[in-house]
């Protein structure tokens, strides 16, 4: 894919003399996202993430109907920012971004992109940050039509590359190299032909691991932030620790994704494999959260117990989904963020008893992919 060029345009509003980006792990008072111990912080204050995943940008466009599935408007991302959320976690489609796949034109490739960077700057204009995680890949030509088992090394690295391009400079930003996967924690960190297949009766194919991920991102200049999920769609934090890619500027982040009925959803199973993670000093967010993963319950019981633990231990968290589907694994009922039933509810209002501390660079900027 042919590079596209945008000038950078940055508005300081930090104390003058301040650097933009503090130094990885220093937890100076730069303005920006960055590591320091077990915190996030941004300007040397730390930075709880609470807010949701947008839903749509993973599948629209290969499903061929458009970028988006609802308004990503101004009034759209003001109706998240209404909750108190600082923080919308935006899935990417691996095709889509690199304009493979057969995707229309108009939904891939160059317009995707500058799709996603326009959405970005919105958030940060309305005091958000924003997680872009690759969602949904696909090996050699299959088209990426679902969440595969693991990163492919057919696409995924150059994914990653022009991703560590486009938002080297945005330093309101995390980069997730992947959601969930079902291989191994040895296989999901050095890559290789792992169990991973794509469609039922596909054979294994190579997975890009996430050594390779932090590897390629920091080559292109991205210094900020990037998750590592835990194995077992994300759900299995056990071997976190021990299989974290090495990153000499100590900017990791696990990330968890946790549902009721999942295999870890109780506060026993969190003590036992979260806060040991925070314990040795690295950040956790649960990137997607929700009652259950069948979206069969609307009720609050898991949800309230998990965002009550995180906030007792300074995790993070992004409750799926803002996105109008009419079941219960949504937030609202439409996207003035009317909240969709109990579950919707219950965010809404445990939102409104946090704070609203979003990006303290104060800026927009424009990409270099």
């Amino acid at each position: 894919m042919t590079p596209y060029s945008r000038a950078l345009i940055i508005i300081s509003v930090v104390l003058a003399g301040a650097s933009l980006r503090s130094s990885p792990g220093g937890g100076n008072a730069g303005a920006g996202l960055h590591v320091a111990g077990d915190e996030l912080l941004d300007a040397g204050v730390p930075v709880h993430l609470h807010g949701v995943n947008r839903a749509g940008t993973e599948y629209a466009c290969i499903q061929g109907w458009g970028i988006f599935d609802g308004p990503s408007d101004e009034a759209s991302v003001a109706a998240i920012r209404a909750w108190n959320a600082n923080v919308v976690r935006i899935p990417l489609n691996e095709d889509c971004w690199l304009g493979i796949g057969g995707v229309p034109a108009e939904y891939s490739g160059r317009h995707y992109i500058d799709a996603i960077v326009r959405y970005v700057d919105r958030l940060h204009e309305h005091g958000m940050y924003a997680e872009l995680s690759l969602m949904w890949g696909a090996p050699g030509k299959h088209r990426a039509t679902y969440q595969s088992g693991s990163p492919d090394a057919d696409h995924a690295p150059e994914v990653w590359a022009q991703m560590a391009r486009t938002f080297k400079d945005d330093p309101d930003v995390i980069l997730a190299p992947w959601g969930e996967t079902v291989v191994d924690a040895d296989c999901f960190l050095h890559g290789g032909v792992c169990e991973a297949t794509f469609g039922a009766h596909d054979t294994p194919y190579e997975t890009a691991g996430m050594q390779e991920a932090v590897d390629v991102m920091r080559a292109e200049g991205f210094r900020g932030p990037i998750a590592i999920p835990g194995i077992d769609f994300a759900n299995d934090m056990s071997s976190w620790l021990d299989h974290m890619p090495a990153d000499p500027s100590g900017q990791l982040i696990a990330e968890m994704h946790l549902y009721g009925k999942n295999t870890c959803d109780t506060v026993a199973c969190l003590d036992t494999t979260v806060a040991p993670i925070l314990a040795a000093g690295h950040p956790a967010i649960f990137g997607e959260t929700g009652e259950t993963y069948d979206a069969s319950s609307c009720g609050a019981t898991h949800i309230s117990a998990f965002l009550r633990w995180a906030d007792a231990h300074g995790v993070g968290y992004m409750p799926w989904t803002w996105n109008t589907w009419g079941d219960c694994g949504t937030l609202i009922s439409d996207p003035d963020g009317t909240p969709a039933n109990a579950y919707g509810a219950y965010v809404k209002t445990h939102f409104a008893e946090l704070g609203q501390a979003g990006p303290a660079s104060g800026m927009t900027q424009e990409r270099n992919p």
